[in-house]
């Protein structure tokens, strides 16, 4: 009796299985800094990721309008524990203090996913030490003037550029030049300098010590985050690196 009972039940613990929903993930976004409207891009991304799943947001915009911060929030060793992925899309180009960098970092080396968003690319480039331009993925110190960049799509198949248009050309923004492409990282779309006729990466992954790392130098004006093609990016990319990829 029991097991005729265990096997009419196993079909519906199946379907409850089924239909419930995973739990959201758990992001945290890290914001501020100089040169950019980071309150408007903090609510862009959160209202336009809701489209590609359900996210659980926790932001933290401090430092000011600076270009040199330390942040409290890396005084705690295990700031980056309650999260799934950390989003930084933060602008602290003179902070150079290889210590407090490395609290920063010492949280991804150990396994935390992150999604990279423009100025996080020139943030903390005054330091010597190369310990944040690794984990990026690239290094860069300049970029080239605002324009209508066309992207060109290198890698369709990845997951963070699912519908992404062939085509695509940005809202005003800024390209930035890529010095170097560490060994771990993957460039998965470029886009070609006005000035010097390179190609440079826009769109990329970086493997950093084992965890997934989404980066675009995209981001800088208003009006690219209030692009569809941008939000859809990013949202998909902060997916893939959560290891929730659809």
């Amino acid at each position: 009796m029991k097991l005729r009972l265990l096997a009419l039940l196993l079909p519906f613990a199946a379907t409850l299985s089924a239909a419930t929903p995973p739990a959201p993930v758990r992001a945290l976004l890290i914001t501020g800094g100089c040169c950019h409207d980071y309150e408007l891009q903090a609510k862009a991304f959160i209202e336009g990721a809701k489209k590609f799943g359900a996210i659980e947001w926790t932001v933290v915009n401090e430092g000011g309008k600076t270009t040199r911060a330390q942040i409290p929030l890396y005084d705690n060793p295990d700031w980056a524990k309650p999260y799934d992925v950390v989003v930084h899309n933060e602008c602290f180009a003179d902070t150079k203090d290889p210590a407090y960098v490395r609290k920063i970092t010492a949280a991804h080396k150990a396994g935390k996913p992150a999604v990279v968003i423009h100025c996080a690319m020139h943030t903390y480039r005054a330091m010597a030490e190369d310990d944040w331009r690794e984990f990026l993925g690239v290094t860069s110190r300049r970029h080239d003037h605002q324009s209508n960049y066309p992207v060109k799509v290198l890698a369709a198949k990845h997951p963070a550029l699912r519908n992404f248009p062939a085509d695509w050309k940005t809202p005003m923004d800024e390209l930035y030049v890529i010095e170097k492409i560490w060994p771990n990282t993957k460039a998965l779309a470029t886009s070609k300098s006005e000035k010097d006729g390179n190609d440079y990466p826009v769109i990329w992954t970086n493997d950093y010590h084992g965890a997934r790392v989404f980066g675009t130098t995209y981001g800088h004006s208003n009006a690219t985050w209030q692009d569809p093609v941008f939000i859809e990016l990013v949202s998909r990319g902060l997916l893939w690196a959560a290891g929730r990829e659809k």
